[in-house]
């Protein structure tokens, strides 16, 4: 363990070492490939997921840093709690659906603990792009071009539902593939993913729901902020739908807001970023680029899909991505109930 590390961190060369006294100085020493060790600057990374497109034929996939020819054959363990996913939905949705409509009191929805509250924010959504059309476009934010938003969210309770794991679409669930996963990836895709929204507190990727247009960050004019309205429902029903495994947060920050893990959740608990490496002057930057960000969060889901590897904790969770070809990075949380946070470092695109 390196001097002035965290207690519960893990070892070098498999986490970032933090010097010094252990509050973050924002200076860090970072293992090189080749043993070596460099002193790097390290760019803010606040940033997540926030609404985006798909980039153009001109973008291309981000080579992982330290990624290897072949991957390792990743261990499996005995079977033990699944790993929880913690996804942001997309701006992006698919049209259509055959499902039948909403019931009246959401029945059927997963985390039935939420339906109250959902039910809550559907009635104002629906009220809201059933009246002044100018208004409801202003309070979420839509541009004239997406009027027709409006009326879809006007019509939710009699519309057509298609499973959350085909209505989202987007960079993240383009790279996460839902559609093309196998039985047994499948399965543990129903199992471990959880979708969180604004309009629905939360879904599994098997719950059925009309296409609608509503982000967390919205403020509606009786509900208030989203974010601030879903914590007290949340907090009720996450703490139980975490089960006693790890908790993998992919969330961004707008999302995040819903629901922070607290207690011992938060423990087993790590919140993933992406940074971009660049070397510049000889020294190493890195910074949050909201494609690559999208785009690896949805293989790095994917892979652990298909390889079944079910990580119990943050520590393990690092070797296990590891295997899999990714360069990682983890730091302990520097005091109790707050989650670890685990660093997937990326190269420029080649």
């Amino acid at each position: 363990m390196c001097h002035g590390a965290h207690p519960h961190a893990p070892p070098c060369g498999r986490g970032r070492c933090r010097t010094g006294d252990g509050r973050g100085s924002g200076k860090e020493i970072v293992p090189l490939d080749r043993g070596t060790r460099r002193r790097t600057s390290t760019g803010n990374a606040a940033a997540g997921d926030g609404p985006g497109h798909a980039a153009g034929p001109a973008a291309g996939r981000p080579i992982l840093a330290g990624r290897r020819p072949a991957r390792r054959t990743v261990a499996h363990r005995p079977r033990r709690s699944a790993v929880l996913v913690l996804l942001p939905p997309s701006e992006g949705k698919a049209s259509g659906g055959a499902g039948p409509a909403l019931s009246p009191g959401l029945e059927g929805l997963s985390l039935p603990g939420l339906n109250e509250a959902r039910s809550t924010v559907l009635e104002e959504l629906v009220g809201l792009c059933s009246g002044d059309g100018d208004k409801a476009r202003e309070v979420l934010g839509l541009s004239e071009g997406l009027r027709g938003e409006v009326a879809k969210n006007a019509g939710l309770r009699g519309a057509p539902t298609v499973p959350a794991g085909r209505l989202y679409t987007g960079v993240l669930y383009d790279a996460l593939g839902l559609g093309s996963l196998d039985g047994a990836a499948a399965e543990r895709a129903a199992r471990s993913l959880l979708v969180f929204s604004g309009l629905w507190g939360a879904l599994r990727v098997t719950d059925e729901v009309p296409s609608y247009r509503c982000p967390m960050g919205v403020k509606l004019p009786g509900t208030g902020a989203l974010g601030a309205f879903w914590r007290g429902p949340m907090d009720s029903v996450m703490p139980e739908a975490a089960g006693s495994g790890l908790v993998l947060d992919l969330r961004s920050a707008a999302y995040a807001a819903a629901w922070k893990p607290g207690g011992e959740v938060a423990g087993r608990t790590a919140a993933v970023r992406v940074l971009q490496v660049k070397v510049v002057d000889g020294v190493e930057k890195r910074s949050v680029v909201s494609h690559f960000n999208k785009a690896t969060k949805g293989r790095l889901t994917r892979d652990l899909l298909v390889s079944g590897a079910e990580p119990a904790g943050p520590q393990e969770l690092v070797e296990t991505l590891e295997g899999l070809g990714y360069r990682v990075e983890a730091s302990a949380p520097q005091r109790a109930g707050r989650p670890w946070q685990v660093d997937v470092l990326v190269t420029d695109v080649h």
